[in-house]
């Protein structure tokens, strides 16, 4: 894909993601996460974590950035904590572990991510991160 077309894709995202259709805000999350380093995807995707209309957005959202397995995506969906209220953040939380609870090897991946971000600048990233942390180092391997 030449750099244009890439711009291109991106800008129909950021359009798609206003959309008032939960399907199409849900696929628009979806693509949009391989552009989590472009700054005005970033802040369409954090509204989409936390899409007031329908929490499959925000799951659907959620997914796709952890199934990057970058501390980018990872940060991204832990960031939304802080301002998710109960209902959103039980849909993040199952996002994890949908996304990164399928085998003993992605709870181990999950688990340097999360130590990364553990020192992370921001405390509520750290703190969630910490926060999921902790039962993947116990040994009987308890959900996130």
């Amino acid at each position: 894909m030449t750099r244009s077309e890439s711009r291109d894709e991106l800008d129909l995202l950021l359009q798609e993601a206003t959309s008032a259709s939960w399907s199409v805000r849900a696929a628009t999350g979806r693509r949009l996460a391989a552009f989590a380093e472009v700054p005005e995807a970033s802040e369409v995707l954090q509204r989409l974590l936390l899409d007031a209309r329908d929490t499959f957005v925000t799951q659907e959202t959620a997914e796709a950035l952890l199934e990057r397995w970058d501390v980018l995506g990872l940060r991204r969906v832990l960031t939304a904590f802080a301002d998710a209220d109960d209902d959103t953040a039980d849909h993040l939380d199952a996002a994890i572990l949908h996304a990164c609870g399928r085998s003993e090897e992605d709870g181990e991946r999950l688990a340097a991510l999360c130590s990364a971000l553990t020192s992370d600048t921001d405390s509520a990233v750290s703190g969630e991160a910490r926060r999921i942390l902790e039962p993947l180092r116990r040994p009987d391997r308890s959900s996130p």
